[in-house]
């Protein structure tokens, strides 16, 4: 158990960042949370289940210098988790660069200036495979960074690898500060408020009957509860220290979520996909839907990744991805969301 250390979260309010809340809180730490809006405070008490002074807030945003001194002041840890995450990737491919990179780099600073020991950074498998053609022979590792100058490398995606990579460029010119990312893939598992973000948004498609046609897509998932759990791990453990760490339960084929959650929630099953839409077709849709354009260069075998640095690292065993897909639609059931 940590010692009462304060750690800063950034984006205390999203999906990610509350359970990572939860995490670091059952770990000992005391939590700072940052928000651009104060009046969520109460919302994200609730949700993390913690009312009393362990667990406190400052306002700072990512596209202003503004209050980050003061989020980190004190802080022997920051986890920097903020950044946009929409269902579909803008058509300007950098839209979500200044609030992602600079973002990140106005927090890493701020965190740097202020004597922070240990920063660890919420990346994504997005900045590791971006970029590539699919290929069933081929697993990612830490080494592998997207390829920002391909056409097929969406805003999100360009997003979240600029970010990362002037994330490591910054702490390389400076000693004290160690930090790491966390790389997950695609995030399910349970949401603990009616804030669920698109992998939630995702799965209440399914289960609204949005997808009567589903392409040949497939992605590695992971749980929630184990990108947390990681990302305090990364913090606790020297050895993280200058490591990209990718985590994931494993991958899983959109075609097969239907039948997942028509077998566990019967009451949906007539709303579940009827069939796989031929390849021709979505490549053909998207030309005009963006959330089938920004799978579509990924249509085909699944980008698979190797999970061995994490699971040593922090000797963590990851939930099947099957688990935390089960566990996002439960909880969305239970907040009567469909």
């Amino acid at each position: 158990m940590a010692s009462n250390d304060l750690v800063l979260v950034t984006g205390a309010s999203g999906f990610v960042a509350k359970h990572a809340i939860k995490a670091a809180l059952a770990h000992g730490f005391r939590v700072r949370g940052s928000l651009r809006r104060p009046a969520v405070e109460a919302e994200v008490r609730k949700a993390v289940g913690e009312p009393g002074d362990r667990l406190a807030f400052a306002t700072a945003d990512l596209l202003s210098d503004a209050g980050w001194a003061a989020a980190v002041a004190g802080c022997r840890y920051v986890l920097h988790v903020a950044s946009p995450f929409p269902l579909v990737s803008p058509k300007d491919r950098m839209a979500l660069v200044p609030v992602a990179r600079d973002g990140a780099l106005r927090v890493v600073k701020a965190a740097a200036d202020a004597g922070v020991e240990r920063t660890v950074m919420t990346s994504s498998c997005v900045a590791v495979w971006s970029g590539q053609k699919p290929d069933a022979n081929r697993v990612f590792t830490e080494a592998d960074w997207s390829d920002v100058d391909s056409p097929h490398t969406h805003g999100y995606a360009l997003s979240k690898t600029l970010a990362e990579r002037a994330a490591w460029d910054f702490v390389a010119g400076q000693t004290r500060m160690t930090f790491a990312t966390i790389n997950p893939p695609f995030i399910m598992g349970p949401a603990l408020d009616h804030d669920v973000e698109a992998s939630g948004q995702t799965i209440l498609n399914f289960l609204r009957g949005r997808y009567p046609l589903i392409p040949n897509y497939g992605i590695e998932m992971v749980d929630v509860r184990d990108v947390a759990e990681a990302h305090v791990r990364a913090l606790e453990r020297p050895s993280a220290a200058g490591h990209r760490l990718i985590g994931s339960g494993g991958p899983m084929h959109f075609a097969d979520i239907g039948p997942l959650l028509a077998r566990e929630f019967p009451a949906f099953k007539r709303k579940m996909p009827k069939a796989i839409l031929p390849d021709f077709l979505a490549r053909l849709a998207a030309m005009f839907d963006p959330g089938v354009r920004s799978i579509a260069p990924d249509i085909g075998p699944i980008k698979r990744v190797s999970t061995k640095t994490a699971r040593e690292i922090l000797e963590m065993t990851f939930r099947p991805a099957e688990e935390a897909v089960v566990a996002m639609a439960r909880s969305l059931i239970e907040l009567k969301l469909v």
